[in-house]
């Protein structure tokens, strides 16, 4: 899982990717790709 500032560009990398907010935080999730992790806050 990476830590970035920027969600946004990161959701743009693979079409499967969804912006999830859990516990205040931000995450990018993939079901297909599931290496595809990242967090923000």
């Amino acid at each position: 899982m990476k830590v970035t500032n920027s969600l946004k560009t990161l959701k743009n990398r693979d079409r499967n990717n969804r912006v999830i907010r859990r516990k205040g935080r931000v995450y990018v999730i993939n079901k297909k790709n599931p290496r595809m992790k990242a967090r923000q806050g």
